[in-house]
């Protein structure tokens, strides 16, 4: 058991803690109860209550005697008896559970909708019956004076099956192509649904007939394609329901009103999931996959919230008590306690004494409607001044600061961002517009002039009307280098393909002439072996292809001279190796005497280790430094040993080999 105070509400969580593996004997496990606190401090409320892979749903049985939970893998069931805080039975499934839903006051009868668009029957002894719909079902309500079973699915129509005839019924066409939830109202049966429309659609089921609709969001965008849809529904009682969208919204609506009278933003850009109500507290439940916040129903305060290591898939408070049970992507399902929102149940009343002994220990403090920011942040927010003062709470590392200052920062750091980019952009447009003094008409872009009108002489201006290379004459970040290696290198061939005419489309073969060798002679060789001087050993081609061939030999040739030049440059410039000795040393020169440690390292390392560029890629090169000197020493003593045994070996005189006929 943890416990957490959160805007000073208790939260005891009743699942926390390490658990013990099953194989382990009594005894070990007292001894580990003995040395380890945690263990000690651990309560197995309900025994076995986790899922071999995820949990998927819950819900309490309307008895509150019983709780139902589904999960993966293999997709199965699990009820659970809470006078005997044990598992009651386990049953599996050929697909998993989207929804289910309760049909008697315990366990003997339930329904279950399917992944597979199916829809399964069980009753106390196991499946009665199963059947299939037509589209894919998301979500299942009961509708218990009429017996009938309302299924929204991915399509405009509500299927409805009788239980009592065991038949289908005539479906309800809503006005969106998709459904995503549906609730019946307790008291007066009423059935709403929430369409992917970001609508909500009432339907009486004893005139069959819909009584009205309330459009819940509005389009974000042009398109009514970015309307939010509604993603969690729910009843208080008969006059008052929440939903809630897919852009973290909560609505609170009274049948009587259009409007919502309490709005809710989660401020986590995630679907709510599930929305309850506590009726005795006059506070909300709603939950997306990262948190369940708790607030006040009519002034839409925070009271508390839960977090959970893990995403939240459902969960399920027990009536008229504090506690609340979670099912999330992690094989054991969460319990949580909250005294301020009422007592515990009877089955569990122990918790009372238990929450009385944890009040006098330490207690974790979270910060609701508090940012955590490191220091590098409050530099970059401009902030630091506010250090000492009561807006900055010191924790750790950095500093809580109320969320409302930290988004009025940000988007002011935000604006001078946004300002510059503006000036840069205005900028743009008057070069644009300011006209030249000698104004050129041609057809050609500005970026990169020479290498589009090559393409057009080669007849491959395809590319210059290409969006996807539109950017390459227009920005300037495109423009070619042309001191580059790789480009100097293609010089030849680029002045080759100058001279032939525009209407000739054969351009030289660049990789055959140059890079034909034998398969064994390419690994055997290297770069200079492959522009060596000796041409005669070169194929026949024609003489366009020989004369740009020796252009590239004579292009890289002169390429390694420029490198070899550098390099002779830097050796003069550094005529001996610098020692990493800090003191001073009369030897050296002024300038040596100067430089710190750290410069020394790096001139020791730019000689010991360099990249050269070459006609096939890069390549790094470096030396052993100091223990150079090593490596022929012992190179050398290998070589005399070597000659020594060679000389000392007696080769076998006066030996004849003797064939031997094969029989």
């Amino acid at each position: 058991m943890s416990l957490t105070d959160v805007n000073d509400v208790k939260i005891y969580n009743l699942s926390a803690g390490k658990s013990l593996p099953d194989w382990l004997t009594d005894q070990k496990k007292k001894k580990l109860l003995n040395k380890n606190g945690d263990l000690r401090r651990k309560i197995d409320l309900i025994q076995d209550f986790d899922m071999p892979g995820v949990s998927t749903n819950l819900q309490v049985t309307p008895d509150m005697q019983y709780v139902i939970a589904t999960g993966t893998y293999k997709p199965r069931i699990k009820c659970y008896d809470f006078n005997n805080l044990s598992l009651k039975f386990e049953r599996c499934f050929d697909a998993e559970v989207v929804k289910f839903e309760i049909l008697s006051e315990d366990y003997g009868k339930m329904v279950f909708l399917q992944c597979d668009r199916h829809i399964e029957f069980h009753t106390a002894p196991g499946r009665h019956y199963r059947l299939r719909i037509p589209k894919f079902g998301r979500d299942l309500a009961y509708h218990s004076p009429s017996c009938d079973l309302f299924v929204v699915a991915s399509s405009p129509e509500i299927y409805r099956f009788n239980l009592e005839r065991g038949q289908f019924s005539q479906s309800f066409e809503t006005q969106s192509p998709v459904n995503n939830v549906c609730a019946v109202s307790p008291e007066h049966h009423l059935l709403c649904v929430g369409t992917e429309k970001g609508s909500v659609e009432a339907w009486d089921p004893r005139q069959k007939a819909r009584c009205a609709s309330v459009q819940v969001t509005s389009p974000s965008g042009p398109q009514a394609q970015n309307i939010p849809s509604i993603t969690a529904l729910n009843f208080k009682n008969g006059l008052q329901f929440g939903a809630g969208t897919s852009d973290d919204q909560i609505f609170l609506y009274d049948l009587r009103s259009n409007s919502p009278f309490t709005t809710k933003d989660h401020m986590n850009n995630l679907p709510i999931k599930r929305i309850n109500f506590n009726p005795s507290q006059n506070v909300v439940y709603s939950m997306d996959s990262g948190i369940l916040k708790i607030w006040d129903e009519n002034s839409g305060k925070q009271l508390t919230f839960i977090e959970s290591s893990s995403e939240f898939n459902d969960f399920c408070t027990i009536p008229n008590t504090g506690m609340l049970f979670f099912a999330q992507e992690d094989k054991r399902m969460q319990t949580f306690y909250v005294p301020s929102l009422g007592p515990a149940p009877r089955w569990c009343s122990f918790l009372d004494n238990l929450t009385e002994e944890l009040d006098t220990e330490l207690v974790q403090n979270i910060y609701d409607d508090y940012k955590f920011i490191t220091k590098q942040e409050l530099a970059e927010l401009n902030l630091e001044d506010l250090k000492g003062t009561n807006l900055l709470r010191a924790y750790m590392h950095g500093y809580f600061v109320d969320i409302r200052l930290y988004r009025k920062a940000r988007s002011a750091v935000d604006y001078y961002s946004f300002d510059r980019y503006k000036k840069d952009k205005a900028r743009q447009q008057i070069e644009l517009t300011r006209p030249s003094r000698v104004t050129i008409k041609t057809d050609l872009p500005a970026i990169n002039r020479d290498f589009a009108e090559k393409l057009i002489e080669t007849e491959a201006d395809g590319l210059l009307k290409d969006s996807r290379f539109a950017a390459m004459f227009k920005d300037a970040d495109y423009t070619i280098d042309e001191n580059v290696e790789e480009y100097r290198m293609l010089k030849p061939v680029l002045a080759h393909l100058k001279k032939n005419k525009p209407g000739k489309k054969v351009l030289p073969k660049v990789i055959p002439a140059v890079l034909k060798e034998d398969t064994e002679a390419q690994r055997e060789s290297t770069d200079e072996d492959l522009f060596s001087e000796n041409d005669d050993e070169e194929e026949e081609s024609s003489d366009d292809d020989q004369k740009w061939t020796k252009d590239v030999k004579k292009q890289y040739k002169q390429i390694q001279r420029e490198k070899k030049r550098e390099q002779e440059i830097s050796k003069i410039k550094i005529q001996e190796e610098d020692d990493l000795t800090v003191g001073w040393d009369p030897k050296k020169s002024a300038k040596t005497k100067e430089l710190s440690l750290g410069d020394r390292i790096a001139r020791q390392e730019e000689n010991t280790f360099r990249v050269e560029s070459t006609a096939t890629g890069r390549q790094m090169k470096f030396s052993v430094g100091a223990g150079s000197k090593a490596v022929r020493m012992r190179a050398e003593q290998n070589r005399k040993h070597r000659q020594e045994r060679k000389d000392l070996v007696r080769r076998p005189r006066g030996l004849k080999l003797k064939r031997v006929p094969f029989k």
